[in-house]
């Protein structure tokens, strides 16, 4: 399971591990809390209302090229994750990982990921105490059966660009200990980037990047219920076990 803020976040962060896992038989899921509608390049959108609706389509279109298994976009709002009820927040992404039972939850490192976003910083605080708190039965009753995933993976990256900002400069950022080389998923994780139109600005500031660092995602094993050195964790699924 895949837990992000905005659409185009499950392409660029995390397209290759989602194709990868479903080349190997994996279910995917995806869970997207706002709908994008504060984003800094808007493609041909004239209003924030207009905007969402048109990035709603491009994760529809990029969720079905990823050949995720399921996936869905809720309506919080862009920008403003920091503002709402941090507890309430959890208590969404717990039920979604109680739904769903994912093995394994890909989200955003508390740095804010490669441009430093507080939405990402935002989806990662929540996703982790979500990722904890799914398996204890006293926490969410009301939300389905407890159910632990075994492993947490924030993503990591070996460069920062913030939009319009030179902050990024010295910005401290996740490390990574996982490194999972993309190699015929580089272009289709590229390709599916391509379908989120309005986010083609991001593509052409990023572009010396892409070359020089796209060749592999990198991850940090955050939480394990293995519990073994990061050294011989050398896939995202190395250690899981069959429930």
């Amino acid at each position: 399971m895949c837990l992000t803020a905005h659409p185009d976040d499950e392409s660029g962060a995390f397209g290759g591990a989602l194709l990868m896992a479903h080349d190997q038989g994996v279910e995917t899921s995806v869970v997207c809390l706002t709908q994008g509608a504060a984003g800094s390049f808007r493609g041909t959108a004239n209003s924030d209302e207009e905007l969402a609706q048109i990035r709603r389509a491009e994760f529809e279109a990029a969720s079905k090229a990823l050949c995720i298994t399921h996936s869905e976009i809720l309506d919080y709002p862009d920008g403003a994750l920091d503002q709402q009820n941090f507890y309430e927040l959890a208590r969404v992404l717990v039920s979604k990982i109680r739904k769903h039972r994912p093995q394994v939850v890909l989200t955003f490192g508390g740095d804010g990921g490669v441009n430093l976003h507080r939405d990402h910083t935002i989806i990662s605080l929540a996703a982790t105490a979500a990722f904890h708190w799914a398996g204890r039965e006293q926490l969410f009753p009301e939300e389905g059966a407890p159910y632990p995933p075994q492993k947490l993976y924030y993503s990591s990256t070996p460069f920062v660009s913030v939009y319009n900002s030179t902050e990024g400069s010295n910005a401290a950022i996740v490390p990574s200990s996982l490194s999972l080389e993309l190699g015929v998923w580089k272009e289709r994780k590229i390709d599916v980037f391509r379908l989120h139109i309005t986010q083609h600005g991001v593509l052409d500031r990023i572009r010396d990047f892409i070359e020089k660092h796209m060749d592999y995602e990198r991850y940090l094993l955050a939480a394990s219920r293995n519990n073994r050195p990061l050294a011989e964790d050398d896939a995202l699924f190395a250690g899981v076990i069959e429930d």
